[in-house]
């Protein structure tokens, strides 16, 4: 019997070699060029990867080194796992005045405790005297020690219309970053009202915002709450594709296809014409066999105020694997046009984790419909794994961009001959007569007498 399991060791080592997978396995190949600290080394997956990849989930990735051995990897969409809790934080408001709206930075005095908490905003010995207008609010988030991630207002009912103001950030009073424009809006429309209160902020921490209103007196608030979560919790960032030509189906119905199945969190459609106001609908689907599946809904707009366009043309999805993407439009507040509107989408960033074995160069494969699924969970690769411990890995880039060579999911081949598939049943039926054979001439000896 030591022959038979010498026979099926050896029979197994053989198909295991035939049915390794190579890079010519795959429809793209990418060299790697790695530095800092190995054996592990992490590499930012562009937008490119996913679309060449012919599964939604990037089974089909893998990395080779010089002599075409696979590496043990890992894949996230996030820097650790998936955000645990998000703190929301009623803060307080005061408001700060000027002469007029053209004062861009109104002289006022701020005063704080020793523990950053503010307890007064009074204007300054210089301030010109004279009626005064409201131009804005200093935010107290000095409570606050995580990065902050967003702002959302609430103001008298008074004040319909668009708000659009600026957003710094202080930890002294003193000296001011900006963090850009931030909009709400509070909007009647076909006898429904629409509201946006949210600001989205960049994730960072600061005791105390202040918002200024441009060009326009600011509305009194009634309400300021921010949305905060820890740094090592925070997901990977998206990344925006191309702008994707879609088509009319019919009056106010658009649709597009994707290049490849993903999971799309964000869309951005484009607005040309100015004055555009649009309530619209979004579905998807995986595929034309497939119902229609409501995805997202909301008011697109592009309105001139003030001189300036108040744009609002993105809309959030829950990040579902969808192919085909359909939009609705209301077409009372004027449509969207004849022509379908360019789209562009934005998905997760990943992030591929390798463990280097053998010789570099190491190459980035990727297309295949039909491979398993190869990766393991970061905490296997890595025994010590942390989210600290990751951003110390070793990096690893593209050399050379992606190229996509098809828009579409590659389809099964056609049936035809398949050479290695012949290949590994001939020596598994050669390997199980060999084991046949052997066995019935054990069966045909004589006892040996005792």
């Amino acid at each position: 019997m030591g022959k038979l399991s010498m026979i099926a060791v050896g029979l197994c080592t053989t198909l295991a070699v035939w049915a390794q997978e190579t890079p010519a396995d795959f429809t793209t190949q990418v060299p790697l060029a790695v530095s800092g600290n190995g054996p592990w080394y992490r590499l930012e997956l562009p937008l490119a990867v996913q679309l060449a990849a012919r599964q939604a989930d990037l089974s089909d990735v893998r990395v080779f080194n010089a002599a075409g051995e696979p590496q043990a990897y890992a894949l996230s969409r996030q820097t650790s796992e998936r955000t645990e809790s998000r703190n929301i934080t009623d803060v307080k408001w005061f408001p700060l005045y000027a002469s007029d709206t053209r004062d861009a930075s109104p002289g006022v005095t701020m005063k704080a405790t020793t523990a950053g908490t503010l307890v007064e905003i009074k204007p300054s010995s210089g301030a010109k005297p004279g009626k005064q207008v409201l131009r804005g609010w200093v935010l107290d988030a000095s409570a606050i020690k995580a990065p902050l991630q967003q702002l959302s207002l609430d103001w008298s009912r008074d004040h319909e219309g668009f708000q659009r103001f600026s957003i710094e950030a202080s930890d002294d009073l003193q000296h001011w970053e900006s963090w850009g424009d931030g909009q709400v809006a509070r909007l009647s429309f076909a006898d429904e009202r629409v509201e946006q209160h949210d600001v989205s902020l960049p994730g960072q921490s600061a005791r105390y915002l202040r918002l200024m209103w441009q060009g326009q007196a600011a509305p009194r608030l009634t309400s300021a709450k921010l949305v905060s979560a820890s740094s090592s919790s925070l997901p990977l960032p998206l990344v925006w594709s191309q702008p994707l030509a879609g088509s009319r189906l019919k009056a106010g119905e658009y649709s597009w296809q994707l290049p490849v199945g993903l999971n799309v969190e964000r869309l951005r459609v484009e607005l040309k014409q100015p004055n555009t106001l649009a309530p619209v609908t979004l579905a998807g689907r995986r595929d034309s066999q497939q119902a229609w599946q409501p995805l997202s809904n909301g008011l697109l707009y592009r309105l001139t105020q003030n001189g300036q366009d108040v744009v609002q043309d993105e809309l959030r999805l829950p990040g579902q694997v969808v192919n085909q993407l359909k939009l609705q439009v209301d077409e009372r507040g004027g449509g969207l046009g004849v022509e379908a509107p360019a789209l562009r989408f934005a998905v997760r960033a990943t992030q591929l984790v390798f463990l280097a074995r053998g010789e570099p160069p190491f190459t980035l494969a990727l297309g295949n419909a039909s491979v398993k699924a190869a990766n393991l969970p970061l905490s296997t690769l890595i025994p010590d794994y942390s989210a600290a411990r990751v951003k110390a890995l070793g990096q690893a880039t593209l050399s050379t961009e992606v190229v996509v060579k098809s828009p579409a999911v590659v389809a099964p081949t056609e049936a035809g001959t398949d050479w290695k598939k012949l290949g590994l049943w001939a020596v598994l039926l050669l390997g199980v007569a060999a084991l046949g054979g052997m066995a019935y001439s054990l069966l045909r000896k004589p006892p040996v007498a005792r």
